[in-house]
């Protein structure tokens, strides 16, 4: 019998990726995403992806959504307080499973770890260890549609931001980066691939520096 599972997404490549493979394994059945935001401007922590694109792409995939409000500079505690509240009705509904797209950073999966077992629940982690060059890769052949929406500076020149998470990309990338970005170096959102009913339209719009370190790209839905 599939076990019922809530898959924490940014909109980004890992979190559709991982999905993907959870809708492909009969062991797992999809109940639904879950995303935090920003409460004050309604966007994606680092990502900076907007509620409506999150809400668009969780109904191309044919998903119910959650979007959790967390405050400007969420602490632990109240993003632990917020995140039990908002999964409290998938418990009762049976559901004690909550997936991760985590890909290498042992601290971070310990968190998690640690989180979900105060809350009750069982963290798995479908991507877990898989080689980024190959992952990536992967995604790129699998026909996603992906748009970096951050850039850390530090890590990665601004010319980076907005542009298409492809084959060209990858070759550009500056040695030292991760090819997934998995230590912060970028972030993106998925606007089409596999799982979606039909892509979605986005355009650009500015350019947002936060910490005068990381860049911001607003992307809007387009008709």
């Amino acid at each position: 019998m599939a076990q019922p599972v809530i898959v924490l997404s940014s909109g980004g490549k890992d979190s559709l990726f991982m999905l993907e493979r959870l809708r492909a394994d009969p062991a797992w059945d999809v109940r639904g995403l879950l995303t935090t935001v920003n409460e004050t401007n309604g966007r994606v922590a680092m990502h900076g992806t907007s509620e409506a694109l999150i809400r668009a792409q969780a109904e191309s995939l044919g998903l119910p959504i959650d979007l959790v409000g967390l405050p400007e500079n969420c602490n632990n505690q109240v993003y632990e307080q917020r995140l039990a509240e908002a999964l409290s009705h998938h418990r009762r509904q049976g559901i004690d499973h909550v997936a991760c797209g985590d890909l290498f950073l042992k601290d971070i999966r310990q968190w998690r770890e640690a989180l979900f077992e105060r809350l009750g629940l069982q963290p798995i982690f479908p991507i877990w260890g898989e080689p980024t060059d190959r992952l990536a890769r992967q995604m790129v052949e699998d026909g996603w549609l992906t748009t970096l929406t951050c850039i850390d500076s530090d890590k990665l020149p601004e010319r980076f931001l907005g542009r298409r998470f492809d084959a060209s990309f990858l070759e550009d990338l500056p040695r030292g980066v991760d090819p997934c970005g998995e230590n912060g170096e970028f972030h993106s959102f998925v606007h089409g691939g596999p799982g979606f009913s039909r892509p979605i339209g986005i355009r650009p719009g500015r350019t947002v520096w936060v910490h005068d370190r990381f860049a911001m790209l607003d992307l809007y839905p387009s008709t």
